[in-house]
């Protein structure tokens, strides 16, 4: 498939149809989905992340299983509104995930979607069945969040893949 991001503009994300959000993590990755209208999100799954750089395959399999017609990435941002390495991390893997799957990507931020997954799955789960839940969970957390800002605002929420970072410290030091 294609290694270079095809630049689309923000009209062509989709305001209803199925969509994804991906809470991407260096160890895994959660996703969720939600219904064509935008109503119910559920998460769906976590996929390993070490090698997801080959994973294109799966990607594309997943969005044609669930019918997605646009993905949500979670954009890590600092409680002051500035960017970190694992922002660039996030921004690098959405624009793989556009060229591969040819699908339009937005990012979204993710603060506290991770202690909000962990309020929500609570205690009766093993430690290592609630780290691995919780990822999927943070998708679900953060697919809710970009539902409802683009329900607030009347738009598709979120930025470009192609944005400049913003705020804090500079990505380039």
């Amino acid at each position: 498939m294609n290694s270079e991001h095809t630049n689309q503009p923000d009209d062509l994300f989709p305001n209803t149809g199925r969509v994804a959000a991906i809470d991407y993590g260096t160890v895994r990755i959660g996703i969720a989905v939600c219904d064509p209208d935008w109503i119910l999100a559920s998460p769906l799954e976590v996929h390993p992340a070490q090698n997801w750089r080959d994973d294109g395959d799966y990607f594309r399999s997943l969005i044609k299983i669930e019918r997605i017609v646009g993905l949500v990435v979670g954009l890590p941002i600092h409680c002051d509104g500035g960017e970190s390495e694992k922002s660039r991390e996030a921004r690098e893997f959405a624009k793989w995930l556009a060229a591969e799957t040819q699908l339009p990507v937005r990012m979204f931020d993710e603060r506290f979607t991770t202690a909000d997954a962990n309020r929500r799955i609570g205690g009766n789960l093993t430690r290592a069945k609630k780290k691995q839940r919780v990822d999927a969970i943070a998708a679900l957390v953060l697919l809710e969040s970009f539902i409802e800002a683009s329900r607030y605002h009347n738009t598709v929420a979120g930025q470009s893949i192609d944005a400049a970072p913003t705020g804090g410290e500079s990505l380039d030091d």
